[in-house]
């Protein structure tokens, strides 16, 4: 019994070392406040139904109020409440940045390896991704609304390929870094496959900066969607996004001059806590 008591913690030390690393992040002040501040934004964005469910889109007798006990930031031109468009907004913004981020790091990464397949394919690809990081995110963005149309998927595919780059630099320049290594050449001499080789040696010694690189583009989404709704170029209304209410607010920011400082809050609050978790990652796999 003392011998299968002891095991488990061994087991966990040794099979998920790089895991404990990213967890340990959260426990630091930086991880602690930003992770509490996303979970808490989180929370309030999954129980939007629950918490309003008159919905988003439920108009008033009042017009551009600004903020009261009823109505904390205020309506907006057609009476609707600007709290309750604000946390629905939000909705938006984290299914934007928490589907987008992830598949972005994941084809920039498979990207960025095809040098391990052929080195001729490996520097096409670079040159594509080089193309691709000459557009900033708001051209990148007008280019796909023109061929798609203003909303959800557009914002989608700008913020998924704005950050194949650097996703794909990063790889390649772990590929690059560890072929000529010693162990990768007896590996080879054995016949391990570039396959194994990849899947044991090049890809945890990029996933640090890839994980890390993930989080800073989490912030860059939040400032993609915004820069793309202001210019009416996201999501269209009257499906809120925060960067929508930012538009909305602009055009009456002489009428109702607090308009705006409720979604502008959340959506400083959303890319501080981002900020804070990825700093908190970069400190830990720096640790190492």
């Amino acid at each position: 019994m003392a011998t299968s008591d002891a095991a488990p913690p061994q087991a966990r030390r040794r099979l998920n070392p790089t895991l404990a690393r990213y967890l340990s992040a959260f426990r630091t002040p930086k991880g602690v406040v930003g992770l509490s501040m996303l979970l808490l934004l989180g929370l309030a964005a999954l129980l939007a139904p629950v918490l309003f469910p008159g919905g988003y889109d439920q108009q008033g007798p009042q017009s551009l109020t600004g903020m009261s006990g009823a109505h904390i930031f205020g309506v907006d031109e057609f009476g609707r409440d600007i709290f309750v468009r604000s946390v629905y907004g939000l909705r938006i913004d984290l299914s934007l940045i928490l589907t987008a981020v992830p598949f972005s790091m994941a084809i920039g990464t498979l990207l960025g390896l095809t040098g391990a397949i052929s080195e001729r394919l490996g520097a096409a690809v670079q040159r594509l991704l080089d193309v691709i990081i000459g557009f900033p995110g708001l051209i990148l963005g007008i280019c796909l609304v023109a061929i798609l149309q203003p909303g959800w998927p557009a914002l989608f595919l700008t913020i998924l390929i704005s950050g194949l780059p650097t996703a794909g630099r990063l790889a390649r320049g772990a590929w690059l870094s560890q072929q000529s290594r010693e162990y990768v050449l007896a590996a080879r001499v054995i016949g391990v496959s570039r396959w194994q080789l990849l899947v044991r040696h090049v890809l945890p010694n990029a996933m640090d900066a890839i994980v890390v690189n993930g989080a800073v583009w989490m912030v860059v989404g939040v400032y993609i969607e915004a820069g793309l709704s202001i210019v009416g170029l996201g999501v269209q209304p009257p499906t809120p996004s925060l960067g929508v209410l930012l538009n909305n607010g602009l055009r009456f920011v002489t009428q109702a001059p607090t308009y705006i400082i409720g979604p502008a809050l959340l959506l400083l609050l959303l890319a501080i806590g981002f900020s804070l978790l990825s700093d908190a990652l970069n400190e830990a796999v720096n640790r190492r």
